[in-house]
């Protein structure tokens, strides 16, 4: 009997191989019947069952491993340790080398919460039979919380003896589920997933291990198999959100999300499904609603304010520059100190800029673009301050105080350029020569509005020698002639 036709046997029986209500190579025989009934009188009367035990057991039957210890595994699987304990005794004497009776003591053991005895038995019954595939599972079973690598291990063993077993492969998606390792997981997953030994579990967890594995593709495939066994299913409308979001197929996401939402069954939402929400309708445009899916998140888990960042950009795709900086604001302030680095302030600065420099009139008025990018100008002095090494912070300073300045009357931004354009010439790196142009641009136009040609001639020239197309140093310099 292979393994598949073993595990759908056990399956038609109620019980899984691994619960030890059957042994492994236990055949069905005559007294197959009354172990099956003594299942359901252990509980209901213990009397009768005891007396259908010692039915069983009678003359040659006594000595049968077999018979004894499933009789054992009922009363165990009952919680009726004692009563395992003394048909234990009997398989005992009955044949002590058996596999099945190291394997009964072990389960007994485990039972007693002995985890290690346990295991020593199950390695015992591999002693006795390097083939007791029931020992080896075990073990694994007992250990795979534990100590994965122990499980592991066994279960390797097993593979080694019996290369094709599928409920070797089980075990071992299992352990490496449970400790992270999703890429091996989802490895183990493929083995047997489309086999009857597969559960509606493991069908699950493998396309959660694919999907952080980054297997989006993969996932949603496995999701959407799912999903047309119960298409209710709250699990598996999740990672179609998911999936279809992480692909960019933003208009499934969506269908995706509606079922998820509001046709799935007992579905327990958690802060992840609303910021994926939220994201999902941010990259839809529907900034508004976005805005409030991510207000959603933060009530479930208020200490992911990463969520302020992303509020902010909303509101910053929908020209809400006042709540983009209030949000962006909340998120710096609940930042460690350590995290508040150069690079998290100057979006700050960023979003000031924006406010200072946008086009739309109607939500900033030219005194709230004034003090907008007085703001913008502080920040970015404090970043280049924080990095002095960097530029941006002077560049931005410059591009700040050009708009301040727009007709470049006061020359305001000239200082910054200047000094942006000593830090990037010193670096002698081709890769900076768009923002020398651009302080190269700023400066010529500026000695130009001085009528100081010679040095406006020499900045313009600069910019031809690094990019000889470029139309605005040749019209600058036509201009000048």
């Amino acid at each position: 009997m292979n393994a598949i036709m073993k595990t759908m046997l056990i399956l038609s029986m109620g019980a899984l191989l691994l619960a030890g209500t059957v042994s492994a190579q236990a055949p069905v025989n005559e007294w197959q019947a009354g172990v099956d009934k003594m299942k359901s009188l252990v509980q209901t009367n213990p009397e009768q069952a005891s007396e259908e035990a010692g039915t069983l057991l009678k003359g040659k039957n006594k000595k049968n491993v077999d018979l004894v210890t499933s009789i054992a595994h009922i009363y165990l699987n009952a919680g009726k340790l004692t009563d395992a304990q003394e048909y234990l005794a009997m398989a005992k004497k009955a044949n002590n080398k058996d596999p099945k009776v190291s394997v009964l003591e072990g389960d007994i053991a485990l039972a007693q919460k002995n985890v290690g005895q346990a295991c020593q038995l199950y390695e015992q019954a591999i002693y006795f039979d390097p083939n007791c595939k029931e020992a080896y599972l075990k073990y694994a079973q007992a250990y795979k919380s534990a100590s994965p690598s122990l499980a592991i291990e066994k279960l390797e063993q097993l593979k080694a003896v019996e290369p094709d077993c599928l409920e070797a492969d089980k075990e071992l998606a299992e352990v490496y589920y449970s400790s992270n390792r999703f890429d091996k997981a989802a490895a183990m997953y493929a083995k047997f997933i489309n086999t009857p030994l597969a559960t509606e579990d493991d069908m699950l967890k493998y396309a959660f291990a694919l999907f952080l594995n980054h297997d989006f593709e993969k996932s949603l495939q496995i999701a959407r198999k799912g999903l047309q066994a119960n298409a209710r299913h709250a699990a598996f409308n999740r990672l179609a959100m998911y999936n279809n979001t992480d692909l960019k197929r933003y208009e499934d996401a969506e269908k995706a999300a509606d079922a998820f939402f509001h046709a799935s069954d007992n579905a327990d939402y958690s802060y992840l499904d609303y910021r994926y929400y939220g994201a999902l309708l941010t990259a839809l445009k529907k900034y508004d609603e976005a805005i409030i899916e991510y207000g959603k998140a933060l009530e479930k888990d208020n200490t992911q304010t990463d969520l302020w960042r992303e509020i902010s950009d909303a509101y910053e795709m929908k020209n809400d520059y006042a709540q983009a900086i209030a949000s962006y604001q909340k998120y710096y302030d609940s930042l460690a100190k350590d995290k508040k680095t150069p690079e998290t302030l100057f979006q700050l600065g960023r979003l000031y800029y924006g406010q200072g420099t946008s086009s739309d009139t109607l939500t900033v008025q030219p005194a709230d673009r004034m003090a907008a990018l007085q703001s913008a100008d502080s920040v970015f002095a404090l970043v280049s301050e924080q990095a002095p090494d960097s530029y941006l912070g002077d560049m931005w300073r410059a591009r700040t105080n050009s708009a301040m300045d727009p007709e470049t009357t006061d020359g305001l931004a000239k200082p910054y350029y200047e000094k942006v354009m000593e830090v990037l010439l010193s670096k002698n790196d081709p890769k900076y020569n768009s923002p020398l142009i651009e302080c190269y641009s700023y400066l010529g136009y500026y000695y130009l509005l001085k009528s100081d040609y010679p040095t406006s001639k020499e900045y313009w020239n600069k910019i031809l020698a690094i990019d000889p197309a470029n139309a605005t140093a040749k019209k600058a310099l036509d201009g000048i002639k």
